[in-house]
């Protein structure tokens, strides 16, 4: 059974789900899961795993991102990218010196109102099927931090190029709506390109089709996922047995935090926190590639 990740660039078009499920199909197995939502509109970094290795999804998600995402002034749309029906048109009188300076209001731990076209619920109901509905209600701003808010240049009149490194739960669309409206014009999101996410970037990702030529053969271990840990190999085959039972390993001579658990042999175990001396399981990946 094949297990591991595969960071794919996910094309224009797809859901992420979709991308999953052609995925199912190729490499024979039914566990797969994403670390991260990209829209249909949206191409670039979509991180796969496999197998067991979806046992690590859950701190995928919680990874910062970074993104190339076009803004385009003067149009606002129910959606807050082109993909919607558009609400309105102004005239742009900002050029780009006045959107450049505009950008460190947006810059570090902001508020964010997220749209009603997203997959957050209300009352047990998402909100893009309120909106479909033609309802609008109430949200609350969400704290988000941006970490570096970068103008790369402008692509034609009234269009710009921006790259984005942000937080989880970001919706990249709704800070160029916001930047459209802190310049009196409006604006809404033209373009996605996703560059990195989950520690990955586009250098490692592959196509669908490239996917389908070489199959499992793509696939990473898991533990390249917590590359930035440092490494422990437990010493004795008695204390892999006590790890592997969901034991604490005793580990004075090490530092405090998380590291990569690797048997005597050199695979992969497990993620584990150092406490009080011992190193505590935070997650087991036994039997992951």
């Amino acid at each position: 059974m094949s297990s591991g990740i595969v960071i794919i660039d996910k094309p224009g078009g797809w859901t992420s789900m979709d991308v999953c499920a052609k995925l199912r199909g190729i490499l024979k197995e039914r566990r797969i899961g994403h670390g991260g939502t990209l829209d249909p509109l949206a191409t670039g970094v979509l991180p796969v795993f496999v197998g067991s290795a979806t046992k690590a999804v859950e701190f995928a998600e919680k990874g910062d991102k970074e993104y190339l995402a076009g803004l385009r002034l003067g149009v606002e749309t129910n959606t807050q990218d082109i993909t919607g029906q558009v609400l309105s048109t102004r005239p742009v009188t900002a050029g780009q010196a006045e959107l450049e300076g505009a950008l460190p209001a947006f810059t570090g731990p902001i508020m964010q109102v997220p749209p009603m076209y997203s997959a957050i619920k209300r009352n047990g109901q998402k909100l893009y099927e309120l909106a479909r509905a033609g309802k609008e209600v109430h949200r609350d701003p969400r704290p988000v931090t941006i970490h570096a808010l970068t103008l790369l240049g402008r692509t034609e009149e009234g269009d710009y190029l921006l790259r984005v490194r942000c937080s989880k739960g970001t919706y990249v669309r709704t800070l160029c709506h916001d930047i459209g409206a802190a310049l009196g014009c409006g604006g809404c999101m033209s373009s996605l390109r996703r560059t990195m996410a989950a520690g990955f970037t586009l250098e490692q990702a592959v196509t669908l089709e490239r996917v389908q030529e070489e199959g499992a053969a793509l696939l990473l271990p898991v533990d390249r996922f917590f590359g930035g840990l440092p490494a422990y190999r437990i010493p004795s085959p008695r204390q892999e047995r006590l790890c592997r039972n969901g034991n604490s390993l005793p580990a004075p001579e090490l530092a405090a935090g998380e590291y990569r658990v690797y048997d005597p042999q050199g695979t992969f175990l497990c993620v584990s926190r150092w406490e009080r001396g011992r190193l505590v399981p935070v997650k087991n990946f036994f039997g992951c590639v």
